[in-house]
């Protein structure tokens, strides 16, 4: 079982592709390499094939990592399943988690982020859970953003360790954390973990 997770960005044309490639770039490569599990295409779209168990993490931070531009967003699908192929190029790439990454990624409409498992009650489950978090995930401001993007870095960081990196006195990390929704992203990411849909 493997993830794939299709995306592009929203608003993209609203800034110099230069300002936020290199962060894209980045991102992706934080969990995986190109061309083999990442591709970038069409200027502004991508494919990440990842665990399924670091998949959703893979969403939250590089949502963290494209908003830390000011009306930038990410739109994401995260599709689980098998492969087929192994060409060495993601793009070449087949099987039931592409193409439920793309039938998810197709039916986004309004929303931002969304899971396709294959299981009916999982799918349901984690989309009920991502839709009331995107309440609190989509209003990230740019500052919100650089913050959890160092906490999802630097799990093992403290909210003091988090503030010295950032320069910024520790109660001003520790409201924008709690802002962010963190600690229930963390609570998220373990659950998503522990799902029976894990290998």
């Amino acid at each position: 079982m493997i993830a794939i997770i299709t995306g592009d960005i929203v608003n993209s044309k609203q800034h110099k592709s230069s300002d936020w490639l290199e962060s894209l770039k980045s991102a992706l490569n934080r969990y995986g390499k190109q061309p083999e599990d990442w591709e970038i295409y069409r200027g502004d779209s991508f494919q990440l094939k990842t665990t399924v168990a670091k998949s959703l993490e893979a969403c939250f931070y590089i949502k963290a990592c494209i908003k830390v531009y000011k009306s930038l967003d990410v739109r994401m699908a995260v599709g689980i399943g098998e492969t087929k192929g192994s060409s060495g190029k993601i793009t070449e790439e087949q099987g039931e988690a592409f193409y439920r990454s793309g039938q998810c990624f197709e039916s986004l409409k309004s929303s931002l982020l969304a899971v396709e498992t294959g299981n009916k009650q999982d799918t349901a489950t984690l989309n009920l859970m991502l839709e009331l978090g995107a309440l609190t995930f989509d209003r990230w401001t740019s500052v919100d953003a650089e913050t959890l993007k160092i906490g999802l870095e630097n799990p093992e960081y403290t909210q003091k360790e988090i503030a010295e990196k950032l320069n910024k006195s520790a109660s001003t990390i520790s409201f924008t954390l709690q802002k962010t929704g963190y600690k229930e992203i963390l609570k998220l990411l373990e659950y998503y973990k522990h799902l029976s849909l894990n290998p």
